[in-house]
Formats: structure tokens, C-alpha cells, sequence
């Protein structure tokens, strides 16, 4: 993309874009690519505008091939702008928008002034009629979604938005446009990997939603589009998916998750029942092999096999077992099976388990990364580790200060709040519901532990016992003493 001035450089490293900076003179950067037109006919106006402010650094950067400059300034679309003042980034600029382009470079230049629109000027002389009505049309089609002005939802109400479209299919791509039409080149790559592993995928357009598209950059804290996710877990951008897809990775991961892809119709071929295919060549895990697996599973009570390494996880599988374990509070130390394919093979025929990550817990496979979240939701993984005696059993204080705290009001009485077993309970259950309270409740006619622990944890010998944060209100009367001078509701919200 030749430019007309002739003073448009084409910036090749992030060390040449530092030095100019050091500079102190106006650098104004314009990320491109060579697929959009939008691209080459801002290019020009880009050029033009370069002969008009001559003290200025104006740079091209050739967005997918600069990934680490395009990063640092989350180039998520193209034509994309950065302008710089003494040496600070201080505006950017997205789309095809040469009136908007002429005034931010006017601004960061400082020749004409404030208020006074540069595009007559600059654009007129220089681009020509053509050029900008081509221009204008472009934005038109191919221009960045407005912000909404519209009230935004809780953050709650959007978190809950993206984990439906994120688990909407096995795997799902947020793109700029529709497979059938992308709108950057990172997209169109991606989409063609997908396509050439003949997986099914569903895709939602960001452009067409500046809430998901906002929102899903904080929520998979990943700054830039487009994102890939399997089995509802991200697996990363553009540069990821190429790597992944180079080196065979995709397809492994897509397979071990149950995703239909040709190449997983193959192996099951080759593997199935014949007895030829992988089983026969399980007698290369030989004794060798199958002694040095042994030694490695039990190298630690608690022995995860996953892909990269805790503090850099290289799959989303890998990272959510690596933080349950964290959470729980478990030691246990990890081998990456992306260093070693002998292991990495060898495992999945030893243990029977086709996929990675694999967790171990004193010599015995859990499983991988499904069943130990379902085994942390249901209590099961802090009752087995309890059990292999790797996590200290926990202590009837620890145990009622867990239930006190599960919901902030909480109820410890006879019976439900659907069928109360004394008078007591039932004149706080109705006096709670009555204010509109929500509130967890226990039946500590369930659990004589708890029933005798909690008097003298909380030094109370009665029930009902309410609490609000951690913290006890009182029983029956003073529930009702409360209520009748209309403080409960205010009380149990301090």
C-alpha cells in the first residue's frame, strides 16, 4: 500500500515505535490489513493526511503480521488508529471514519484549532471526491458498532448472558461478522480452521452487541476477538487456534471432549474393535513404560496430568482443575504431558482415560476435569480427600461456622420453613417471609451434632436462632420484638 505523500512508514518492531516516541514528536499509528478495503482506502487519506502535518510520525503497522504491537493496543478490528502526544498514547480511533480520523490527527499535531473540523481542510484538497464518498460507504457497511445508550443490565443478568451463549454449542466462536461472511482476517482464519477440522461450531457476531463484546473481554479476561471456546471453556484467539491447529493439538483437544470431528470418526475406526488398532499397539507401553507411569502417579498424594504447567496452564480443562484443587486447598504437583508424548500416549492406554487432564489422588484416578467440579460441587472431592487423609477432617466449629455463613440470613430451627415442628420456628419463619426476607434455614432436628454444637457455639440454649452475616440476632422474641417495631427488614440489610 504505497502512500501518496511518501512519508508513511511501515513500523516493523515495538523497539523502532519506542524510539520514536522518546522523540517527543506526534506518532500516529494505522493498523491494516491487507483483505480490507476499508483498510486501503483509509491508507490513502492516512497518506494525504501525512503531507499535511510533516512534524508528525506517521506509521503503518500491518495488524496480523505486528500480533504483539496489535495486542498491546487490543486491535480487535481494522482500520484501527493510536495516536501519540509527547510521547503518551492519548486517542484511538476504530473504523473507516476519515472526518473523525483528520480531527484526532489535527488534535494530536496542534495545527489547526480546537473546534474547528480538520476534514474540509485536509481531506479535501487531499483525498479527492471519490475516495471519500467510497469511504463514507465503507463505514457505512463495515463501520464499528455504537456503544448502546441504553441502561446496561446487572452484572449478574450479564455474566449469566455470556456463560449461556459461551455454553450454547460444544464449541462456540465470538467473531467480527458470520462464518459466512467474517468481518477481519483474524476471524476468516479461524473460521477456515474450524472448517478444515469439519467441526460443527455456532458462532454470535460481536459487532452486532457491544454488551457481549465488552462484557466477554473481562469476563474471560482476554482482551481481543476473536475467542474460541470448547465445552464452555476458552481456548483462546487467533494466533492460539493456529498453533493449536498446526501442531495436531486442536484436534486432540476437540476429540477428548467428545467433539465430532472427521478426524475423530478416524481413530475410533482405527481403534475400535478389531483389536488391531490402538489396543494392539498398547503392548508398546511396555515395562518400562508402565513402571516409569506408576512411579510418576504415585510421586505425589495428589498428582495431576495436564497440559502446561500450574501457573501457565495451556488449555481451559487443565486450568479449571489446577484452580478447584487451589481452592481446596490441596498440595500436589503436576506433570505437563505436552513435554513428553511417550507419557502423554502411554497414560491414556494405562489408565484408560482418553483425555488430559487426568487427577490422581494417592495413586488412584478421579478423573479429569467434569467429574472433579462435580465432585467439589457435591462435597465429594473434600470428603475423598478428608478420607486419603491429604486434607485435615474438618471440626464441628468449622462446620457450623460454614453452615452460619452459607446464606446471609439464616434460620436454625425445628422443622422447615414449609412444615415448622414448633410455634417458635413457625412465628419467625412467617414473621421473615411477612418482611420479604430471604433466608437459608437448617433443621437442627436433622443433626444432633449441630443441635448441641451451636448452643454453645453461640452461647444461646434456645431455638429458633437467626442469623444475619455470620452474626446471631436472637430468637423468638427478639425476632418479634423487632418486627413489631418495624426494624427486622433494616436490621437483617445492615
Amino acid at each position: 500500500m504505497a502512500g501518496g505523500g511518501g512519508s508513511v512508514k511501515d513500523l516493523k518492531s515495538k523497539a523502532e515505535l519506542d524510539t520514536l516516541n522518546n522523540g517527543g514528536a506526534p506518532v500516529i499509528l494505522h493498523f491494516w490489513a491487507s483483505w480490507c478495503d476499508a483498510s486501503k482506502h483509509m491508507d490513502q487519506v492516512f497518506s494525504h493526511l501525512s503531507t499535511d502535518f510533516p512534524h508528525a510520525h506517521f506509521l503503518r503497522v500491518e495488524a496480523e503480521e505486528q500480533a504483539e504491537i496489535s495486542e498491546e493496543f487490543s486491535v480487535s478490528a481494522v482500520p484501527f488508529f493510536v495516536f501519540f502526544k509527547d510521547g503518551k498514547k492519548v486517542d484511538s480511533l476504530e473504523g473507516a471514519d476519515p472526518s473523525s480520523l483528520a480531527n484526532k490527527v489535527a488534535k494530536v499535531a496542534g495545527s489547526v484549532s480546537s473546534g474547528e473540523s480538520a476534514a474540509p481542510a485536509s481531506l479535501g484538497m487531499a483525498a479527492g471526491a471519490s475516495v471519500l464518498e467510497t469511504i463514507k460507504e465503507l463505514a457505512k457497511e463495515n463501520g464499528p458498532t455504537p456503544v448502546s445508550s441504553k441502561v446496561q443490565p446487572s452484572h449478574d443478568a450479564l455474566e449469566k448472558r455470556l456463560q449461556q451463549l459461551i455454553n450454547s454449542h460444544p464449541v462456540m466462536l465470538f467473531m467480527k461478522g458470520s462464518p459466512e461472511a467474517p468481518e477481519c482476517g483474524f476471524s476468516q482464519k479461524v473460521v477456515d480452521i474450524l472448517k478444515n477440522e469439519n467441526v460443527k461450531f455456532g458462532s454470535f457476531d460481536i459487532l452486532s452487541d457491544n454488551e457481549v463484546r465488552e462484557g466477554l473481554k473481562k469476563f474471560s479476561n482476554w482482551p481481543t476477538f476473536p475467542q474460541i471456546y470448547c465445552k464452555g471453556e476458552l481456548l483462546g484467539g487467533c494466533d492460539i487456534a493456529i498453533a493449536m491447529h498446526e501442531s495436531g493439538e486442536l484436534t486432540e483437544v476437540l476429540r477428548d471432549n467428545g467433539v465430532d470431528t472427521n478426524g475423530s470418526k478416524k481413530v475410533e475406526v482405527s481403534e475400535g474393535g478389531s483389536g488391531k488398532g490402538g489396543i494392539s499397539e498398547s503392548t508398546g507401553v511396555n515395562v518400562n513404560l508402565t513402571s516409569r507411569l506408576e512411579s510418576l502417579i504415585n510421586s505425589s498424594a495428589v498428582m495431576l496430568f495436564m497440559k502446561g504447567k500450574p501457573d501457565e496452564p495451556k488449555c481451559g480443562f487443565s486450568r479449571k482443575v489446577v484452580d478447584i484443587l487451589r481452592e481446596e486447598n490441596v498440595n500436589f504437583e503436576s506433570f505437563d504431558i505436552l513435554s513428553d508424548d511417550e507419557v502423554r500416549q502411554g497414560l491414556k492406554v494405562h489408565s484408560n482415560w482418553s483425555s488430559y487432564p487426568q487427577l490422581y489422588i494417592k495413586g488412584e484416578l478421579i478423573g479429569g476435569s467434569d467429574i472433579v467440579l462435580e465432585m467439589q460441587k457435591s462435597g465429594e472431592l473434600k470428603r475423598v480427600l478428608v478420607e486419603k487423609g491429604i486434607s485435615p477432617k474438618e471440626t464441628l466449629q468449622d462446620r457450623l461456622r460454614s453452615l452460619i455463613t452459607s446464606s446471609p440470613v439464616m434460620l436454625f430451627m425445628k422443622g422447615s420453613p414449609d412444615a415448622p415442628k414448633c410455634g417458635f420456628s413457625s412465628k419467625v419463619v412467617n414473621a421473615l417471609q411477612e418482611d420479604g426476607v430471604s433466608f437459608g434455614s437448617f433443621d437442627i432436628l436433622s443433626d444432633a451434632e449441630v443441635r448441641q454444637g451451636l448452643k454453645d457455639f453461640s452461647n444461646w440454649p434456645t431455638f429458633p436462632q437467626l442469623y444475619s452475616k455470620g452474626e446471631l440476632i436472637g430468637g423468638c422474641d427478639i425476632i418479634m420484638e423487632l418486627k413489631n417495631n418495624g426494624e427486622l427488614k433494616s436490621t437483617l440489610s445492615e
